[in-house]
């Protein structure tokens, strides 16, 4: 099981289309459980077709793979026994760990820290994480105290052998790891040349190709709303994948005030701007799913300053005194016609 609050979403924000008529046989439909939320699978038989019993075992294996390798909650896991081992030594994990890891550390470069998977302590310390919401707002010098238990520049990935430099320093993937197991389902799927699939895990998407019928697979985006579940609005995404994040389900208040999960690495407390909703489009769903958690840390102008750097599809949605404002990135707006 993964840690799902850091995320803050459990299929919030996405919503995937299906037809109501009968299934096509040309279809297999496959779901289940891992990492502490739930998959759903669509695949359309092209020249080959696998066998559905045969084809879920081997998404689950691999599924499983995934937390045996990267799982906070499996005490024997790599990720588990990284987090666990002392300052001097040092520990070999899987291809698959090492590349995540990497990723991690390569988007923390690319969204100036926002994006850091060792905030686990700070998440913990505000009431997002295994631990119980605080008695009491953290003051600043506890704040200070376990910031000082984080850093990207603690850690150190040579080939596939990991290491830190403090013993405290705990690494969490939950940002980023279920977006690649999507990307991993994904890679099995597209084994058998498919017409097309989609690709679902606790609110991360995936999709190739097109429905049975040849129609273009459509995605919503939620309106961000805490009272109400609405559409804001639906695309189609063609063959990329596609994160939400947001902060207008987890959250907690305190003498009036509201605090977030979404944590600020740079400064250890949760963010307090307008932005309530992230949309991140993006051929590998891993980096689609932590660009979408590092610019809820960094708010409207500097999201949208970063996705023309890097020419991401985003969408951001503001909550506003009267309602939702809406900001597209110029290479998003292809895909809601603009």
């Amino acid at each position: 099981m993964f840690k799902t609050l850091v995320k803050g979403l459990v299929f919030i924000g996405l919503a995937f289309f299906v037809s109501a008529c009968a299934k096509p046989l040309e279809t297999i439909s496959l779901s289940g459980n891992t990492m502490g939320t739930t998959y759903h699978i669509k695949f359309v038989g092209g020249e080959q077709f696998p066998d559905e019993q045969l084809l879920q075992a081997e998404i689950d294996l691999a599924l499983e793979a995934v937390n045996d390798q990267m799982s906070t909650y499996r005490k024997k896991s790599e990720l588990s026994q990284f987090n666990q081992m002392t300052l001097a030594a040092k520990i070999q994990v899987s291809p698959d760990t090492a590349k995540v890891i990497k990723t991690g550390i390569d988007l923390y470069n690319k969204t100036d820290g926002a994006l850091d998977i060792t905030l686990g302590p700070l998440v913990n310390l505000w009431g997002f994480g295994p631990d119980k919401r605080p008695i009491k707002v953290p003051s600043p010098e506890l704040i200070a105290e376990t910031k000082a238990k984080t850093g990207i520049q603690h850690l150190f990935v040579d080939g596939r052998t990991l290491s830190k430099d403090i013993a405290t320093l705990y690494v969490d993937l939950s940002s980023i790891a279920k977006g690649f197991g999507v990307d991993k389902v994904a890679s099995i799927l597209a084994k058998y040349q498919p017409k097309g699939y989609l690709v679902e895990i606790g609110g991360e998407v995936s999709v190739y190709g097109v429905k049975a019928d040849d129609s273009a697979w459509r995605i919503a985006i939620e309106q961000p709303d805490v009272d109400e579940r609405a559409v804001q609005q639906v695309i189609e995404p063609g063959n990329m994948a596609m994160a939400t994040s947001g902060d207008y389900r987890n959250y907690y208040e305190e003498e009036g005030q509201r605090f977030t999960h979404i944590i600020d690495p740079r400064n250890g407390y949760p963010v307090d701007h307008k932005l309530a909703s992230v949309t991140v489009l993006h051929p590998q769903s891993m980096i689609a799913d932590g660009y979408a958690t590092a610019m809820m840390v960094l708010g409207t102008e500097a999201s949208l300053k970063l996705a023309k750097e890097q020419n991401l599809a985003i969408m951001l949605i503001e909550k506003q005194a009267e309602g939702f404002k809406v900001y597209y990135s110029d290479a998003f707006k292809p895909f809601v016609g603009l």
